[in-house]
């Protein structure tokens, strides 16, 4: 088997692209942000741009870049442990077309691994697809500006200007850099939804020999 697939091949995959379609459409209907191509594009580079400034291979961060395009993609399942649908539905892709084995367990133990309820930073694909799923927090997201002051989730969102993820690999400090508008959604708000993302992203980031710091409006918050 060829252990060159890229994420180009990936992304051409009909079924890929049907799959994440179907499960940002799903996820609409019941409320949820965006979770279709915007997202995984986001989350594929941010993943692949973590293990590149840490110095780890380049086929390595190419592997995190594959993880994060597919990690949500069992959303058009459920999104109840969607992180392990999305596994097995990335399984039966890679091997389509065929990637090497353990390039395969490689991205889909890290699938498996992102959601902050269950997942753990088990290796540094997983590590760097939960800090870039967990720094995607912007009002570009929202469906329907018009509901963010009935609902928490999509008012943070949408108070949420900007957010970047910053790695510097001297000082081992990967930094969530957020600016809030504070008039549609309170600093708070973002720690009363969002503290188990914090968690599991201060976790990865000390798998991967770093700290994790937020910013948020110019202020160091951890």
């Amino acid at each position: 088997m060829s252990n060159n697939i890229t994420l180009a091949a990936v992304k051409k995959h009909p079924l890929v692209v049907s799959l994440l379609e179907g499960a940002n459409r799903y996820l609409g209907v019941i409320g949820f942000t965006e979770h279709g191509h915007r997202h995984a594009n986001l989350v594929s580079n941010i993943a692949q741009n973590v293990l590149t400034h840490l110095k780890y291979t380049e086929r390595l961060a190419e592997l995190a870049a594959v993880a994060g395009y597919l990690h949500d993609v069992g959303n058009v399942i459920s999104r109840v442990d969607h992180g392990i649908s999305s596994s097995n539905i990335a399984i039966m892709i890679l091997r389509d077309i065929n990637m090497d084995p353990d390039e395969i367990t490689e991205i889909v133990g890290a699938i498996g691994n992102h959601e902050e309820e269950i997942g753990d930073p088990v290796s540094a694909v997983a590590a760097a697809l939960i800090l870039a799923d967990k720094s995607d927090v912007h009002r570009s997201r929202v469906r329907n500006p018009n509901m963010v002051m009935f609902d928490i989730h999509d008012r943070v969102n949408y108070a949420a200007e900007k957010s970047f993820l910053r790695v510097d690999a001297e000082k081992r400090i990967i930094t969530l850099e957020i600016t809030i508008d504070t008039t549609i959604s309170q600093v708070m708000e973002y720690f009363e939804i969002f503290l188990s993302r914090m968690v599991i992203s201060r976790r990865a980031a000390k798998f991967l020999e770093c700290n994790f710091s937020l910013m948020i409006n110019d202020h160091k918050l951890l």
